[in-house]
């Protein structure tokens, strides 16, 4: 069995509780990502998606200059290296989330995205699978 440590992002950009939402905008452009973790001092507190920029956000009319923590997730689902793939989407379907963050303590050390699974022809089942159940219920109305 595939543990997570093998199959995720490693190298993650991240942006701190100094960034404000612009900043943070700006990095998602600039990387070509949808999500951007949060830090304090080496610590995953938060993470904020594109989606959270324009719904809690723009659609709320926060300016630019809003703090990351105002619109940020701080309630995140997390795995650890040592799990395994299986494992990773199953919490990933439960949770209908795209993008886990993979932790060591409260330590950031990677993230795994449905991507990641969909580029190894060994998870490609597990992809599609938590990708249908993610997907069925955002066309259902119920989004993260």
């Amino acid at each position: 069995m595939e543990k997570i440590r093998d199959i995720m992002t490693d190298n993650v950009e991240c942006c701190s509780l100094l960034d404000n939402v612009f900043e943070v905008a700006v990095k998602m452009k600039e990387l070509n990502v949808g999500a951007i973790p949060i830090i304090d001092q080496d610590i995953l507190v938060g993470m904020i998606t594109d989606r959270d920029i324009v719904v809690r956000g723009v659609a709320e009319k926060h300016p630019g200059s809003t703090k990351v923590e105002d619109i940020m997730s701080s309630k995140l689902v997390t795995i650890s290296a040592d799990a395994t793939s299986n494992e990773a989407a199953a919490l990933m379907a439960e949770h209908q989330i795209r993008r886990l963050p993979v932790v060591e303590g409260d330590k950031l050390i990677g993230i795994v995205s449905l991507g990641d699974f969909a580029i190894r022809k060994m998870t490609d089942d597990q992809a599609k699978e938590a990708l249908s159940e993610i997907s069925e219920q955002n066309y259902n109305g119920v989004q993260h």
